[in-house]
């Protein structure tokens, strides 16, 4: 049976647990984009989703543990894949079938979904090397993620070949988060003269800041985000940005979830490729 052929029995669930404050989670796009998505591969199998969102690890895992006993779900979405994450493995251990949306040393016997972060980030890295950019700092997501490891790696990678370097400032995806982290690249020494924030309103917030503060983007700092959304297009200037379509990352998480619930063995399977979007935000070679 193929994913598209797969389907789980009449009034699934299918649960995605998130761990940040439901604040945080209503201006944070992408979330909403990939719950769209993954509803789309649901419906027309009689399957919905379970949107919960709870304060801490520990209370993720005890959703799990309670869905299990309750037989709440047919399956759950894993996000936020975090190094020597226990979640894999508490699921396997619980039999409650899982989808990965990253990677992860236990994902052999998950169904995962992958995107390519290293290649994103090194495009965003050549973008500012070929306008000259000689010092370049980035506003991280937390270092306890997975992705974030290896958009760090894939930076100072692309830095090293071209003899830029690498600032980093960790922050947690908030928009206060995004303003310290700018502030703080800034007072080095060299300042950057461009900075990439690891999503959309850590950015759009540093711009914001600037702009208060009669810094001029980008004629003094450039800006690049590393998830595109309507924010990265309304904001002045506009931001440059790369993303993936989240929506059909969602779709594809969502085909994934059904051949899972279907019993089919486990396998890996391709995200959305990634896109570039210049905008004014980086139109601009430092003096």
């Amino acid at each position: 049976m193929t994913a598209s052929s797969a389907a789980g029995p009449p009034g699934t669930l299918i649960g995605l647990v998130l761990t940040k404050g439901a604040a945080q989670l209503g201006v944070e796009p992408f979330f909403m984009e990939l719950v769209g998505g993954v509803e789309e591969a649901l419906a027309p199998r009689g399957a919905a989703v379970l949107l919960l969102v709870v304060p801490d690890a520990a209370a993720e895992l005890a959703t799990y543990r309670r869905w299990a006993a309750d037989r709440t779900v047919a399956a759950v979405v894993v996000v936020n894949l975090e190094h020597d994450d226990v979640r894999p493995a508490e699921l396997a251990g619980l039999g409650l079938t899982a989808v990965l949306a990253g990677r992860h040393p236990d994902a052999a016997s998950f169904h995962r979904v992958l995107t390519d972060d290293a290649g994103a980030i090194t495009d965003a890295m050549e973008l500012l090397a070929s306008l000259g950019h000689r010092v370049v700092g980035r506003v991280t997501g937390p270092a306890r993620l997975v992705h974030t490891a290896g958009r760090s790696a894939a930076m100072t990678a692309a830095g090293r070949r071209h003899g830029i370097e690498i600032r980093l400032a960790e922050a947690d995806y908030s928009a206060a988060g995004g303003v310290r982290g700018l502030w703080a690249l800034l007072a080095g020494e060299p300042p950057p003269t461009a900075i990439i924030f690891d999503n959309d309103v850590m950015a759009v917030a540093a711009e914001q800041e600037l702009t208060r503060a009669a810094v001029p983007v980008p004629q003094q700092v450039s800006l690049l985000a590393c998830s595109d959304s309507p924010l990265c297009e309304l904001a002045v200037p506009p931001l440059s940005a790369y993303s993936i379509d989240v929506h059909e990352y969602g779709v594809t998480l969502g085909q994934a979830v059904l051949a899972a619930v279907a019993g089919e063995p486990p396998r890996e399977y391709v995200g959305p490729p990634h896109r570039l979007h210049p905008r004014q935000s980086t139109d601009h070679r430092p003096r």
